[in-house]
Parts: structure tokens; sequence; C-alpha cells
């Protein structure tokens, strides 16, 4: 009897392991093959981020819509910030998201801007603390270009009260840039003539860079068709600005704050970087400041 039992759980183990290796997450890009299939799973949210009119015209089946709009904000005189803590427990609770689901992030890819939309807002589920978060790789472009089903029924998703744990060594402010100036590799992914200092936003008040600043651009990683590059050619973008060294520490920044979370979402989610940490107000702050360094 006592065998007959053993045996009872082991097999009950065996039969278990399955669901629990593919309870550990999911990739951090996710093809639309994979989001076709697994858009029967119970834990997995998918959010839309397009315009109202846009989700209504047609969107992947279930897919909750979550403009970009309340996921980064104009305040303090900066246009791109994350909203105040319980303004973002709202956003993302009132989107059916729990710590636990599994978060794809779909989006428009027809623009670079498009496409760092899509980043920024899975960056920002990663520091409120959802564990399980991906893209969809090359967006809703991408799923209508293939040819998968597309509906027009509104989702109501299921609202949650969200308790995550917010990720704060995922952010870096101005003051934390300069206390890491001989620490951290600091990375400017803007154009290089924006880089170079040959051109600017206008609501940037100086060009220049950062000076103590490499330069790895955000246009890299993505194909014509606005799906990512694999990782092997993410790693040969990268390993040339920001070494090899995976603990090393590295702050991204661009102009507001959005861009430079596709290179922390790549380097941190994709090829391992563990110290990643993005700057939210970027050159929109820093060079308003007279007293902050430019160059050249």
């Amino acid at each position: 009897m006592k065998r007959t039992r053993i045996l009872a759980i082991v097999l009950g183990l065996l039969l278990f392991l399955p669901l629990t290796v593919l309870a550990r997450g999911i990739d951090p890009v996710a093809s639309t093959d994979w989001l076709q299939k697994n858009l029967v799973q119970a834990k997995l949210v998918a959010i839309d981020i397009r315009k109202v009119e846009d989700y209504k015209a047609g969107h992947i089946p279930g897919a909750v819509n979550a403009f970009y709009g309340a996921w980064a904000i104009a305040k303090d005189g900066l246009g791109q910030e994350l909203p105040a803590d319980d303004d973002l427990r709202d956003v993302i609770g009132g989107a059916g998201i729990d710590p636990d689901s599994w978060v794809v992030v779909i989006g428009k890819t027809d623009t670079p801007s498009n496409r760092a939309d899509i980043v920024r807002v899975a960056w920002t589920l990663r520091f409120a603390g959802v564990e399980n978060v991906a893209v969809l790789d090359g967006g809703y472009d991408k799923w209508i270009a293939d040819k998968k089903a597309v509906s027009t029924d509104a989702v109501k998703p299921k609202a949650t009260s969200y308790d995550g744990w917010f990720n704060r060594e995922f952010l870096a402010s101005k003051a934390y840039v300069i206390g890491r100036k001989d620490i951290a590799t600091l990375v400017d992914v803007r154009a290089p003539e924006f880089f170079a200092g040959q051109k600017k936003l206008d609501f940037v008040a100086r060009a220049g860079r950062i000076p103590w600043a490499v330069n790895l651009p955000v246009s890299l990683p993505f194909n014509a068709d606005g799906t990512i590059k694999g990782k092997e050619a993410l790693a040969a973008l990268a390993a040339p600005v920001v070494g090899t060294d995976l603990k090393k520490e590295i702050i991204v920044y661009c102009d507001t704050g959005k861009n430079c979370a596709v290179w922390w979402f790549l380097l941190h989610e994709v090829l391992g970087y563990d110290n990643v940490r993005g700057y939210d107000g970027s050159m929109q702050e820093w060079a308003k400041d007279a007293n902050a360094p430019m160059a050249p």
C-alpha cells in the first residue's frame, strides 16, 4: 500500500511538472503565432494601447483597450512621466491585470514612436511589479499581415485591485545619473545627430548630450517591418557599446524617457543585463538645468 501511494505521488508530480515549467514565465518578445495559441490562457491579458477608435475598428480577439496616454503622462513640465503610484495602480487594475498575469502589449508599429509606445508600456508594467510582460513582435500590423483573426467586440476587463510591488531600482533620477558618473555606463539612445548636438527637439532646451554618455540608437533593434531583431543580432549591437558584463550597471536615457525604454527592455529582459535603469526625465529635464553639464 505504501509503495502504491509513493508511486501515485510521483506520477502526480510528473503530471504537474509541465504546468510548473509553463508557469515560470513568457518570452519578452511574443510572436503572433504564440499569442494566437495562448489567447485561451486564463492568466493571459492582451492589452491594446492604440486609440479607442482604432481598437473599435478591429483588434485581436480578447484584447483589452488601454490607451497609451494613461501610461505616460505630462507632469512637472515633462512630457512622458510615470503616473502617480495610485493612478498607475488604477490603470493596471482597470485593465484586469494582476501581478501574476501574463501581459502582452499590442500597438501599432508603423512609426518609430508607435514602436516605442509599446515598449514603454511594457517597461511601466515591469516597473510596477508585473513579472511576465511581453511585447507583440511587429505589433497589430504584423497580426494583420499574418492574416490572424480580428474582432470588433469590445472587451470589458474584470477590474482588479492591483497590489504589485514597484521596482524602484528600474528608475534613475537626474541626481542619480550624476552620482553614478564614474560607475554606471550611461547610454544615450537618440539618433547620432542628436547625440552629437547637431539637432534637437524644440522642447529640449539645449542641444548635445550628457558628457560621459555613449550612443546606442533606438532605431537599431528594429527590422523594417517593425519586428525586433533576434537575440544574437541584439547582442552584437549592444556589446560593443555596453560591454558583456551582465552585472555592470547601465542607465539609459533619450529626450523624454519613452525611447530609452526600448533598450532598457531589450538589455534587461532579452539579453539578461541585471542592473539597468531608465532616466525618466531624460534630456528634457537635464537640458533645462543650466548647471547640468552638456557636450559637445
